[in-house]
């Protein structure tokens, strides 16, 4: 069954302006260890990478945080949510800290979709409860 849903799309300009603005603090405030490293391998080869990365890992998240109903406040934040892949290379949402233990205990399933075109960010996300 349908616990919730959630969309998002983000403007990967503002994600650009914050990231030479604030610089990796941006990127630490938004992504998680893992996700850091790999925004550093990207933004190595192709720093537009980098960005795109960033944007759709804000946008998945964003999209997570409403379709779990919490926005962004406790116990979900930025960095317990980390979008990482699967060997297929599908999208997935895995959890730490807090809130993997509010997830779990409401025995929730999430599953996640990105994708970004030249000016914008997408996701949209749909939260079941396992039968």
């Amino acid at each position: 069954m349908i616990y919730g849903i959630g969309t998002d799309i983000c403007d990967i300009r503002r994600i650009r302006n914050s990231l030479e603005q604030h610089g990796e603090r941006f990127a630490a405030k938004v992504l998680s260890e893992g996700e850091m490293k790999m925004y550093r391998a990207r933004s190595q080869r192709w720093p537009e990478r980098g960005i795109r990365f960033v944007a759709t890992r804000f946008s998945a998240k964003e999209a997570f945080s409403k379709a779990v109903g919490l926005g962004m406040r406790m116990p979900m934040t930025w960095r317990h949510c980390e979008i990482g892949k699967l060997p297929s290379g599908q999208p997935t949402i895995i959890l730490h800290g807090e809130l993997k233990t509010w997830f779990e205990a409401k025995g929730l399933n999430a599953h996640i979709t990105v994708t970004d075109e030249v000016d914008y960010a997408a996701s949209f996300c749909v939260v079941e409860t396992q039968a």
